[in-house]
């Protein structure tokens, strides 16, 4: 055998090979040095195949032998490089250039189910793209190393991916000696390398942790890079998908940097070629979502020079233009791992944070779109109205460097919903203006600080993480909720508009710039003036449409002058910016209050939403100390400052909480009085769950227990007859009994035919309306839908859900499977309830459940009647029933997910037995927290805290020993 170069395992990833059986024309990189290195060649000539590549006949000759053997013998296991208890190496695959006109951007926004690319230069020993991957994809299936395995096990069986080839390159240099060692070895029931297989009983099992698949390998027979159309093909097959592994295009990867009897300048242009050519074939041709890491050492000797002059040379025209978003780290690749019980200043950089990051930022891309005009008791996941809603409130901060605010977040996060990040206060935003000015000589200009406005956004995230109460939900792929991400509003003001930004015309071009790049780190809302130039503002709007789900604030400052309540009106209408805007904020300024100007913005604004369709949020206010009446004034989304800070960000700023007293002084925000309604309800959780919602968000609201046994009784008495009765939760055995008493059923309630949820709203009369509404079916379909995903109840996929029981709730779950698609399957011991289901929500009613195939009636018959599989069980029977099913359900290799709605016990007989047979479960606690935030923002127009009220969920019920 020859010896093989020596080379750099890549640990823990996993690369797929492109087999010939997919790809016809391809090249393996040259080894004849290329005359200009990669920091001398421009990006045009890296993206055009190279003229200097090796006659193909030759290389097919070289590589059939090896071919042969691949095919023959498709899987070696022990290549598969997972992050798990052991690290093997990368696999390989040849190098296919195509390159075809780029189509329109384009986006999905929902149903994304493709891979996600991260895209640039890890440091020397940081290795920071291939750890964000695993940590990335193991997050995205909920870190449930048994879902990982069957992914990994897909990906050996597909076509594609059939040889996970380079653990073992060191013995198998593609001989015909070698071919033959391993056939043999293989045949007398040995490794290929010929060692005895382990007795299995003996070894630790791998914990798979995520799945990182490289676009770039190193192995004995030299650098390889992956095929952009094999990529396609497994993406089309669904080989490839959102949650089956995360792709890694590391410029910076083991293969660009030199080893024993490896020159890696010989191949470094090519490999740039290479990977620029994939990376721009993903991204424009497979829409794919990628994700630019962005790694700059405070250590000089981090990452080589040579690396730094190859980022100088990709970044503007390959790393920053195919991708979307920009995920930028310092030293924290460096740092050792926290440790439990680590006393480290939590404040401080981790990886932790970065990973916690990059994970935010995905599921912010992953949200739906949002629609202008939206209104909050659609419930919408990216809701400017809930956002941007009644009684929040946004901190502006005016710190040159955001780690100056340290000292005061924890207190600022207890009275606010956002903080506003102003990036022209920034000391780095000059240094912006500096480095991007002509004047600025080429040898005098810093580092980008492009960089550190985007990182240090990332430290306002990390520093508020801890403290952020009142975050909303943030859905996240992987079944989770993200509860922690305080919103952050992006804003560069500009000079005339009460900022410091420079409004000369290359001052704007560079505002422009610098708000894309607040898209780019997938910001929650984008503050976005007026009144600039429409060419640049268009361009800003329809990248942010077609790629960002970023909500846009249209934005006005007057300053200086006074204008007419007319004038004011024709603000807001710009404001909207041709109806792209999902709210709209105008400031005015007064010369002195006769005839109450301090009002006028908030009266404006009241008159603005009426004459346009659909409305949306107005934010009105008046600049100065004259105005500050006009922050209480205004209902949503006011700008504060914070008792705390050392000084306001603007003249007439209060604090949230004086805003919040002067207007429950006012009667602007009555103490309005809740309560559940049910009977021998002593066990509920819903006081406790909705009181400490209210108070985290400062609502002077009350929420009681109505225990009564005809809802009569309730009706006739003082709480639902009291001028500040805001509404009820309703429950057993009040569901149904309640529908005579209110004005108004929404289609939901209509529908299940039950109301968990009473709203009092007033009309424009004054008169008071009650509407009955029903958020226990999204309770049951929030859950469902993140385990499940996006596939369910696609035409053709014939998933079922088993729906036990025969109440209110059954109907809510029949109404939640029906949203996801989902043929409905019901089973009561009183046949009559299943039947009454079946007849108003579609489905079939199993008489057994057992799997009888001579019984059409059973449930195993209706299965294979219908080549169905079945997806989902929720049980609405009482805790006290101890149900379980059939042993035969959960026998199957594909299990179903497991709803239990009692939430008490926090684990019933049913959800041992699926735990015990290793099916995901949903517990009852689950939906309780989930409904409870649907009754909060119905009530209150405003988002949920969500994570307090999950907290105290579980706090009473979780068991004590917990």
């Amino acid at each position: 055998m020859k010896k093989p170069l020596a080379f750099t395992p890549l640990a823990l990833s996993l690369s797929l090979v492109a087999l010939s059986a997919f790809t016809t024309t391809s090249f393996v990189l040259p080894s004849a040095p290329l005359a200009a290195t990669a920091t001398a060649t421009t990006i045009a000539t890296l993206l055009t195949p190279s003229s200097n590549v090796p006659n193909e006949k030759s290389i097919e000759k070289k590589n059939e032998k090896i071919h042969e053997f691949r095919h023959r013998f498709p899987f070696r296991h022990s290549s598969l490089a997972l992050a798990a208890t052991t690290k093997d190496t990368a696999s390989k695959s040849k190098v296919e250039t195509k390159k075809g006109p780029p189509p329109k951007p384009k986006y999905k926004f929902q149903n994304y189910d493709k891979p996600i690319i991260l895209m640039g230069l890890s440091s020397t020993n940081g290795n920071e793209l291939e750890r964000l991957a695993l940590s990335l994809s193991g997050a995205l299936v909920g870190n449930q190393p048994k879902k990982l395995e069957k992914m990994v096990e897909n990906l050996e069986r597909s076509q594609g991916a059939g040889l996970l080839g380079g653990g073992d390159d060191d013995f198998f240099d593609g001989d015909d000696d070698d071919i033959e060692a391993m056939i043999q070895n293989i045949k007398n029931g040995k490794t290929a390398k010929g060692e005895e297989i382990p007795n299995t009983d003996q070894v630790q099992p791998k914990v798979v942790a995520g799945i990182s698949l490289s676009a770039l390998g190193l192995d004995a027979e030299g650098p390889f890079v992956l095929d952009a159309s094999l990529i396609r093909d497994l993406i089309r097959q669904k080989t490839l998908s959102l949650k089956s592994g995360v792709i890694v295009l590391d410029f910076n990867h083991a293969a660009f940097r030199d080893q024993e009897g490896y020159n890696a300048k010989e191949f470094e242009v090519d490999l740039i070629r290479a990977l620029s050519s994939v990376a721009m074939q993903l991204y424009e041709d497979e829409g794919l979502l990628s994700v630019y890491v962005n790694v700059q050492l405070d250590d000089e000797e981090g990452m080589s020079e040579e690396a730094k002059e190859r980022k100088n040379v990709i970044e503007k025209d390959v790393l920053i233009p195919f991708t979307d978003y920009e995920l930028c780290i310092k030293n924290e690749g460096l740092m050792p791992p926290a440790t439990e019980g680590d006393e480290t200043e939590s404040s401080l950089p981790s990886w932790n944070d970065i990973e916690w990051e990059l994970q935010r930022m995905i599921a912010r891309a992953l949200l739906p779109p949002p629609i202008v005009g939206e209104s909050a008791t659609s419930g919408g996941a990216n809701s400017a109205d809930l956002l941007m809603g009644m009684n929040t409130f946004f901190l502006s901060l005016s710190f040159p460097k955001v780690e100056d605010a340290a000292p005061y977040v924890e207190e600022m996060c207890k009275d606010v919903d956002s903080m506003e990040y102003r990036v022209d206060l920034l000391a780095s935003a000059r240094e912006y203006l500096e480095h991007n000015s002509e004047t600025c000589d080429e040898e005098d200009k810093k580092p980008d600080p492009r960089f550190d406005i985007l990182y240090q956004q990332q430290r306002l995230r990390t520093l508020c993480r801890p403290h952020a109460q009142r975050a909303p939900a943030l859905p996240f792929a992987g079944s989770d909720i993200i509860d922690n991400a305080l919103p952050i509003v992006y804003t560069v003001r500009t000079a005339h508009q009460a900022g410091t930004w420079p409004d000369d015309e290359a001052g704007i071009r560079q505002m422009f710039d610098l708000l894309e790049l607040g898209l780019r780190s997938a910001v929650e809302v984008l503050d976005v003036e007026s009144a600039w130039d429409k060419q640049l503002t268009d361009k800003l709007l329809v990248r942010a449409q077609q790629r960002y789900t970023s909500l846009i604030l249209g934005s006005h400052h007057v300053v200086g002058s006074e204008v007419t309540m007319e004038e004011a009106i024709e603000l807001y209408r710009q404001c909207r910016i041709s109806n792209r805007a999902h709210g709209a904020k105008v400031v005015l300024s007064i010369n002195d209050n006769e005839n109450n100007k301090d009002q006028m913005a908030y009266e404006a604004s009241v008159a603005a939403a009426k004459m346009d369709d659909p409305e949306i949020p107005n934010i009105g206010l008046v600049l100065g100390e004259q105005g500050s009446y006009s922050r209480i004034l205004n209902p949503r989304f006011t700008p504060v400052t914070h008792e705390s800070l050392p000084a306001k960000a603007a003249p007439g700023q209060l604090t949230a909480a004086e805003i919040m007293a002067a207007r429950v002084l006012t009667g602007q925000i009555p103490s309005q009085k809740y309560a559940i309604l049910g009977h021998n309800i002593a066990y509920s959780v819903s006081p406790q769950m909705q009181g400490s919602a209210f108070e985290a968000v400062r609502l002077p609201h009350v929420y009681t227990r109505a225990d009564v046994a005809t809802v009569e009784e309730f009706v006739e008495g003082p709480i639902w007859n009291d001028d500040n009765f805001g509404g009820c939760s309703v429950t057993i055995p009040h569901k149904q009994n309640i529908i005579p008493h209110v004005d108004v059923l929404t289609d939901a309630a209509k529908e299940i035919g039950s109301i968990n949820t009473v709203i009092v709203k007033k009309d424009k009369f004054g008169t008071r309306v009650l509407i009955g509404d029903n958020t226990d079916w999204k309770g049951i379909f929030n859950p469902l839908r993140r385990k499940l995903g996006d596939d369910s109840g696609k035409k053709g996929s014939n998933g079922m859900a088993l729906i036990l029981g025969g109440g209110g709730t059954a109907r809510a779950a029949a109404y939640a499977a029906s949203k996801l698609g989902l043929e409905r399957i019901y089973f009561n011991r009183t046949p009559e309830k299943a039947m009454d289901l079946a007849k108003e929500f579609g489905g079939i009613v199993a008489h057994s459940l057992d799997n009888d195939a001579e019984s059409k009636d059973s449930l195993g018959a209706i299965l294979a009647e219908h080549q169905g599989s079945l997806e989902v069980v929720i049980s609405t029977l009482p805790a006290a029933a101890d149900f379980t099913l059939p042993e035969w359900v959960l026998a199957s290799s594909a299990l179903p997910i497991v709803f239990d709605v009692n939430y008490k016990p926090y684990s019933t007989a049913l959800l041992l037995q699926a735990m015990e047979k290793g099916c995901d479960v949903v517990r009852g606690s689950e939906m309780l927290w989930e409904q409870g935030v649907g009754q909060f923002e119905l009530w209150t127009g405003r988002t949920a805290p969500y994570g307090v009220m999950k907290k105290v969920v579980l706090e009473n019920c979780l068991p004590k020993s917990k």
